[in-house]
């Protein structure tokens, strides 16, 4: 946008001035958000965007500085909120493996039986990166991630790296078929225990050293 060196203040310039306070940058990260959620990255655009959230892109511009930038911004922030996730369960451990994989069972599957709209958002970032190289690079680096997490996991329950690395697979594919069935609008609600209870059964409570072969 183009600054003046006039004293005198355009129409446009009133109404941004009157609209930078209405409205802060995760405003419209979160109105992005649920563009996205509801119609996939196409309808995040910034005219749409506008008109539910009831402003002119003045307000727009107060926090980006194109379109692109609006993305990148929801894109990196996912990935942050992802990270942090990643960490705190990292750090969940006690002195019950089995229990550990439960509860991290537990977690990936309520993110996707209680924030739906997380799920959405994935699954719309997943089409996206078919076709957009940086986005596939930042999902590779969240598969890698979790991976990890969940080798370490079951690494410490049958203690067995091959077995470990296997069962990790599969938890990790169980889990997005998980969110695939659960995002589904005609899901009930007892599909999310009824799929936590076959995932434990197979992949968490049938494992242990002994399992193993150890």
């Amino acid at each position: 946008m183009t600054k003046s060196s006039k004293i005198s203040m355009s129409p446009n310039k009133d109404k941004k001035q009157l609209e930078s306070p209405r409205l802060t940058r995760d405003d419209w990260l979160d109105a992005a958000f649920l563009a996205v959620v509801e119609g996939g990255f196409d309808q995040a655009r910034v005219l749409v965007i506008a008109e539910k959230l009831g402003v002119t892109r003045g307000s727009f511009y107060w926090h980006f500085s194109d379109h692109a930038d609006l993305i990148t911004s929801l894109l990196k922030r996912w990935e942050m909120s992802e990270i942090e996730l990643d960490k705190r369960l990292q750090a969940d451990n006690t002195d019950d493996p089995k229990a550990d994989l439960e509860r991290l069972l537990d977690a990936a599957l309520a993110h996707a039986g209680i924030d739906l709209e997380n799920i959405r958002l994935e699954l719309a970032l997943r089409g996206l990166g078919r076709r957009d190289a940086a986005v596939a690079s930042m999902l590779v680096g969240i598969d890698e991630a979790r991976m990890n997490l969940f080798e370490q996991k079951f690494l410490r329950l049958t203690k067995d790296t091959t077995t470990a690395g296997q069962l990790a697979v599969m938890f990790y594919l169980a889990i997005a078929g998980g969110h695939q069935a659960l995002s589904r609008p005609t899901s009930p609600p007892q599909a999310k225990e009824f799929l936590k209870g076959i995932i434990a059964s197979y992949l968490i409570h049938n494992q242990g050293p002994q399992a193993a072969g150890v």
